[in-house]
Parts: C-alpha cells; sequence; structure tokens
C-alpha cells in the first residue's frame, strides 16, 4: 500500500511529472510547461512549487511565496478541525415542542447516554401544530 502524500505542502524540487500545469502567485494560469522551465520559473521569482491537484492530467502546480504556503496551511488545518472527524459517531434526536413529561425525561436520558459515550448529538425540536 503505498503511502499517502501530504494534502498540501512545499514540494521543492522533486516533481516525478514531466508536464506541469503552473498557476503563479496570483492565481493566474500560465499554461502547461516543462517541468525544467517551471523549475526555472521557480527559482528566478523566488517562490517553491506546490501541487494542488494531482489527479488532474497534466497536474496543478501553483508558485507560492513562503508566507502563502503558511497561510493555506493554516486555512487547511481550520477547516479539518470544523469537519466532523471520521469514527465520530454524530446521533440526532427529534420531538415535537409538545412532547409529555415523560417523553422528555426519556430522551433527556438517552441524550446523557450519548454524551458520556462521547458521541456528538444534535437535538431537533419541532414547533407543534
Amino acid at each position: 500500500e503505498p503511502k499517502k502524500k501530504a494534502a498540501f505542502g512545499s514540494v521543492g524540487r522533486r516533481i516525478p511529472y514531466r508536464i506541469l500545469h503552473v498557476i503563479n502567485q496570483d492565481g493566474e494560469s500560465l499554461g502547461n510547461m516543462h517541468r525544467a522551465e517551471a523549475l526555472k520559473l521557480m527559482d528566478q521569482h523566488d517562490l517553491k512549487l506546490v501541487l494542488l491537484r494531482e489527479n488532474a492530467e497534466p497536474p496543478v502546480y501553483r508558485l507560492m511565496t513562503g508566507q502563502q504556503i503558511h497561510e493555506e496551511q493554516l486555512r487547511r488545518a481550520e477547516k479539518k478541525k470544523a469537519s466532523p472527524k471520521p469514527g465520530v459517531v454524530q446521533k440526532e434526536l427529534s420531538f415535537s415542542s409538545a412532547i409529555a413529561k415523560n417523553d422528555l425525561e426519556t430522551k433527556t436520558k438517552q441524550i446523557a447516554q450519548w454524551i458520556e459515550k462521547k458521541y456528538h448529538v444534535k437535538v431537533t425540536i419541532r414547533q407543534a401544530k
């Protein structure tokens, strides 16, 4: 099983593809070019080539400054924190605002049990007619 590559990071000079689609640091497409041309451009402007989309044909790389790379890594880290983690079970409970006292107590106990088991609990209350 091949090792999974980091989702985002500085690539440097080890580029396995001969032809790349290059985007400059302002987000404008520079078109498809040979790996050597992209490396020369990277050196001229003192930037780094970063892989954006590997499964595109040809793979998409972007020229970025160190600051841009850092900001993008922070943005992706925040996004990853916000998304629910795999393995975390989310339970959802829905009931009416006209729920009987006994039913409410039962559902409250159920919610407490789920929270003890470290489940994420989502409660929806519908307004009674």
